[in-house]
Order: C-alpha cells, then sequence, then structure tokens
C-alpha cells in the first residue's frame, strides 16, 4: 500500500524579542505546566501521537527508540506538558541546540479536546518565558497549512513575525 501524500504550505517565523508580558492562566481548571527533562519515550509518544496525527506530523513519528532519546533527552532539548486538572492537555518541545543565536520551538501543541478553552495563548506564553531564558537572539517557530487552521494567528499575536514560507511533501498519518 502506498503512503498517501500531502502537500505542505509551511510558514517560517521568528520573534526577536523577548515578550513584555506573560499570559494570565484561564479560570475555571486547575493548571500545571511541568517541565520533563527524562520524559518516558512511551509517554512522548503518546503526547505526540495525541497532539501530532490531526496535523501528520512526522520528524519524530518513526524514530527508534535510541534516536528519539537521544533527541528528546538532550540537555539542548526542553520539554514541558501542560496539564488540565491533573490530565495532560499537550505538549512543548524547545530546541536549543543552535543557542545562542537561535533557539526553535520544535513542536507545540494541544490535544483536540483542550482545544477552544483558552489554554493555547497561556501555554504558549509560558514556553515562550521558558526559551527566552536562554537568551537567544533569535527564536523560531514553523505552522503550515496542515496545522490548526488557528496556529499562524497565535504566533503572530504572541509575537512572531513570517519571514519565510516553503512547501513540503508529507505522509498523511491515517
Amino acid at each position: 500500500m502506498t503512503a498517501r501524500m500531502l502537500t505542505a504550505r509551511i510558514t517560517h517565523l521568528e520573534m526577536a524579542a523577548r515578550p513584555a508580558h506573560r499570559v494570565p492562566a484561564p479560570l475555571g481548571a486547575q493548571l500545571a505546566v511541568m517541565r520533563a527533562p527524562k520524559m518516558p519515550l512511551h509517554f512522548y509518544r503518546y503526547l505526540y501521537e495525541r497532539v501530532g496525527r490531526p496535523h501528520h506530523w512526522e520528524l519524530r513519528r518513526r524514530m527508534d527508540d535510541d534516536a528519539l532519546a537521544a533527541v528528546i533527552h538532550a540537555t539542548t532539548t526542553l520539554i514541558d506538558v501542560l496539564y488540565v486538572d491533573g490530565a495532560p492537555a499537550g505538549f512543548v518541545e524547545i530546541d536549543l541546540s543552535r543557542a545562542p543565536e537561535q533557539a526553535e520551538v520544535e513542536y507545540f501543541g494541544l490535544m483536540a479536546e483542550f482545544q477552544g478553552r483558552g489554554l493555547s495563548k497561556f501555554f504558549l506564553s509560558c514556553a515562550l518565558h521558558a526559551a527566552w531564558q536562554h537568551d537567544p537572539k533569535t527564536l523560531i517557530i514553523q505552522t503550515n497549512s496542515l496545522d490548526s487552521p488557528r496556529a499562524l494567528q497565535l504566533y503572530q499575536t504572541m509575537g512572531f513575525v513570517p519571514v519565510g514560507t516553503s512547501q513540503a511533501e508529507v505522509e498523511a498519518w491515517d
């Protein structure tokens, strides 16, 4: 069976200055953002699949355990998990391997059942402040036409500026 391929239009964005303020947590739920420096691989794979499947994320999808562990357990990788009322709701992965020149929000997202509740802006604000604690000259992120239709608007609202576009073929996650 041949894999179904999708065309993704990628928008590359960057932020050149630390955000002036943090976005407050939305009311109505108990929230926790927790750093996971040695996250078990099965938990990372769970988060990656639950957040990334609807958007056809592929970079970490087929990595073997050793390769995945090398990336997510690296001292230059930050992974934070958002918990809502005790349940994991999403995660962010930040790559600091090119610091101090650049840091990259490699992955950011919420599971479908936690979207539309005002959590994204709060969680992304937490992620941005975590990245800027490492004093990069620029912070970058990408989104594409397969991501949430609100992603690009969110990133721009939070201070990212589009700097280019590209296109890629992505294997559908059916």
